[in-house]
């Protein structure tokens, strides 16, 4: 298992568009991919699961993933919060 924390810092946090461009990045990989916010995880390849979570910016989100490709696909999700969706 590899995680790692990231804030969001885009205007919209992980809602619509930001949301999807998460979970079509989380899904590129075979490992098991899952946010924490406040305690509780999401599934981080499911739109449903993303937008659930209610997660504005500002909010901090811990990205989980277990598997063969856990470290990249922790690492890209990272990077394109960072990069705050491409806004």
């Amino acid at each position: 298992m590899y995680k790692e924390t990231a804030v969001l810092k885009n205007e919209t946090g992980l809602h619509a568009r930001p949301a999807s461009l998460f979970v079509k990045e989380a899904s590129k990989y075979a490992s098991d991919v899952k946010v924490e916010k406040d305690g509780k995880q999401y599934n981080a390849k499911s739109i449903m699961g993303i937008l659930s979570m209610g997660a504005a910016m500002g909010t901090t989100i811990t990205i989980i993933a277990d598997g063969k490709d856990e470290k990249e696909a922790v690492k890209a999700l990272v990077g394109l919060v960072n990069s705050k969706f491409g806004e």
